[in-house]
């Protein structure tokens, strides 16, 4: 026998096969992956009845799991490894899927996303080209298709699936930095023209992505162009106007035009139609980032203004935000597929069995893609267009409601309320007449920031935070179709009990009597 067929031997059937410690036969992995279900299954049952988290600190956490010893060498047996990991997650994290979930824009995980994704792991693809996911790269494109359609956007639109909000928009900036310069500036960079700089505009409530592109994109966060907002924290197109007109009079070039579908402060949504108006009349980029807000396009209770997102050259959408899937899911759609190809392609368009077959490499900036679109697609079956239109409406819904549930509150003051956000703070009945003095206001400032801070540890309700007219407030968001009326009519006495406590903490005794 030679060394060559020794070696081949070593593989195949028989005492000679090989058995690598990963290994699990399918007896073992059925038996695992049942007890695994049951045990997630009886955790997320008992989850409403729980805090939505635990006070820890890193270091209890760190202990808890017995993250600080070394690499074992030796394994461990899987199936209590798989027991104690799950028991220990579910001791020691903080769960968007609780009902009274209102921190950050995170959704409750679709139970159908969590399988998907577990049948997605199973097969594995990877899909950046069509010879490697035939049909998980045909899934993403229906589901592209099927976003499109939900928020009323052209449906032969580019588009793909990436990790967020941040990525979905940063994908969309550079398809509109490469379509809107006027030299190759993939090949020859941003400073070909340094006297011709690109100008990039959007408001002081634009989500933090912006610097990002614009630092990774080359240009520099000094090409952001600042707009102001109104009273209700939407951009000033009055403002937009004015800047675009002194920035091309300076010789700059004003390429792209940011409007916010529902900020993360407050929910508000830019005046689109008329952004993109002015975009049109400037031979400019309307980019929309509609990460949080966008899926409120479907329903009919929204923001009028959100019907202007059919209007824009690109959108950024979050199907883990409003279409409660799991982690991660963000979704970049172009109106001109090609613009996408011209910001990343290497290669000619493909074709298999001569069809035009699309390889997602050449779509955004990803190689190897997992298959993100399974846990969407399988939820936009499961409940379709109609199902969603329910529970985004809902969630609107419960978010006036606990509006309204705060404004009839003695002690508490209601800021704002758009979309599915709400905002408010805590606020002594005795303090509401001296507003006007600014040690009122700063003590107002710092019991809020407190209480966000005993709130977040407590566990009986997660808010967070935003500044609203320059104050601190708290910020109640509503992405969960676990949330119900009584969730949210629990939350002012709740937010007035921790705030009396902070108030008599915070104040001296005799500034109460004054």
């Amino acid at each position: 026998m030679t060394k060559e067929s020794a070696v081949n031997e070593s593989f195949v059937g028989g005492a000679t096969s090989r058995h690598a410690p990963l290994a699990m036969d399918a007896a073992t992995f059925r038996k695992l992956g049942h007890r695994l279900v049951d045990q997630l299954a009886g955790f997320l049952e008992s989850l409403p009845s729980g805090p939505v988290t635990r006070d820890e600190s890193p270091s209890v956490v760190r202990e808890a799991l017995d993250l600080t010893g070394p690499l074992p060498e030796m394994g461990t047996d899987p199936g209590p490894l798989l027991q104690e990991t799950a028991q220990l997650l579910f001791a020691h994290s903080l769960f968007n899927g609780h009902p009274r979930f209102f921190g950050y824009i995170t959704a409750p995980p679709a139970p159908i996303g969590i399988l998907g994704d577990f049948l997605a792991a199973a097969l594995n693809p990877n899909v950046g080209a069509w010879t490697l996911s035939p049909a998980a790269t045909e899934i993403e494109c229906q589901t592209v298709r099927w976003i499109a359609e939900l928020i009323g956007y052209p449906v032969n639109c580019g588009g793909l699936l990436v990790s967020g909000g941040n990525m979905a928009n940063f994908v969309c900036f550079l398809a509109a930095r490469t379509a809107k310069a006027d030299w190759d500036i993939r090949k020859r960079g941003v400073f070909e023209n340094p006297a011709r700089k690109l100008r990039v505009y959007c408001s002081g409530e634009t989500h933090t992505w912006i610097q990002k592109a614009t630092d990774l994109g080359g240009l520099g966060t000094d090409s952001i162009r600042w707009i102001a907002t109104d009273s209700k924290s939407r951009m000033d197109v009055s403002a937009l106007r004015r800047q675009i007109e002194a920035d091309t009079a300076a010789g700059d070039a004003p390429f792209l035009a940011v409007g916010t579908a529902g900020s993360v402060s407050t929910g508000a949504v830019d005046p689109l139609p008329e952004i993109s108006a002015l975009c049109k009349e400037y031979g400019m980029w309307f980019h929309v980032d509609g990460a949080y807000g966008g899926f409120a396009a479907a329903v009919p209770q929204a923001n009028d203004d959100l019907r202007g997102l059919c209007l824009a050259d690109s959108i950024a959408v979050d199907p883990h935000k409003w279409l409660y899937a799991p982690l991660e899911a963000g979704c970049a759609l172009v109106r001109d597929p090609e613009m996408l190809r011209a910001a990343f392609a290497y290669h000619p368009p493909y074709y298999h069995f001569d069809e035009p077959a699309t390889n997602y490499v050449d779509y955004g900036p990803q190689n190897s893609r997992g298959l993100r679109a399974l846990k969407v697609w399988l939820a936009l079956r499961q409940v379709g267009a109609e199902g969603y239109r329910k529970m985004i409406a809902d969630d609107i819904r419960l978010s006036r409601a606990m509006a309204q549930a705060i404004s009839r509150h003695a002690e508490l003051e209601l800021m704002t309320q758009d979309l599915s956000i709400t905002t408010f703070r805590y606020m002594p009945s005795d303090l509401r007449a001296r507003l006007r003095e600014s040690e009122v206001e700063s003590h107002l400032d710092a019991l809020n920031r407190e209480l966000v801070d005993r709130l977040q540890r407590g566990g009986e309700i997660f808010v967070s935070n935003a500044i609203v007219g320059g104050r601190y407030v708290l910020r109640a968001c509503i992405v969960n179709f676990h949330t119900t009326q009584a969730d949210v009519e629990a939350v002012p006495d709740i937010v007035a009990r921790i705030g009396r406590e902070v108030d008599t903490e915070l104040r001296p005794t005799t500034s109460r009597s004054q």
